[in-house]
């Protein structure tokens, strides 16, 4: 009898972890092991404007999301101000939450705009970059992703 309590107990503990990790993936486009933005650097997109791999040996957890950086300083400088490095749109496609949809987003595709960085889904058949760009209004295209963004933060990929 002690062992199928014991059983239960794990079991309710389990599916608890797992909603709570769950529920991060709504907001967050991050892999199985909490790993956000393919392991890229979100202070090399913001500070050199460039798409950097981070390493193992300098990451940072912040809100259960797990971020790589290039070196010990880029991790300082996260872990002093995590909300100034933090992707738009929980690192989904821009223009996909612009249109209404979450997609994964290819990390080497992105804009830095007024101390912010998108990023964009690339891939055979779609350059959602040239898309947001075409369109020559950033801010138009803003408003309706954070627009959209409060609705699709709280749903399924």
């Amino acid at each position: 009898m002690k062992t199928i309590k014991n059983i239960s107990i794990l079991m309710v503990l389990t599916l608890s972890i797992n909603l709570g990790v769950a529920q991060d993936k709504k907001a967050h486009n991050i892999d199985n092991s909490n790993i956000a933005l393919e392991g890229y650097s979100p202070v090399s997109y913001l500070d050199l404007g460039i798409a950097q791999k981070g390493l193992k040996e300098f990451k940072s957890e912040h809100d259960k999301v797990v971020y790589y950086f290039t070196d010990a300083d880029q991790k300082k400088k996260f872990d002093q101000n995590p909300g100034k490095y933090l992707p738009q749109y929980g690192g989904y496609c821009a223009f996909g939450v612009y249109a209404g949809a979450k997609f994964r987003p290819d990390p080497n595709k992105f804009i830095v705009k007024d101390g912010k960085y998108f990023l964009y889904l690339y891939n055979l058949e779609l350059d959602a970059q040239q898309l947001w760009l075409a369109e020559n209004n950033h801010k138009k295209l803003m408003d309706k992703a954070n627009e959209n963004w409060n609705k699709l933060k709280g749903t399924y990929n």
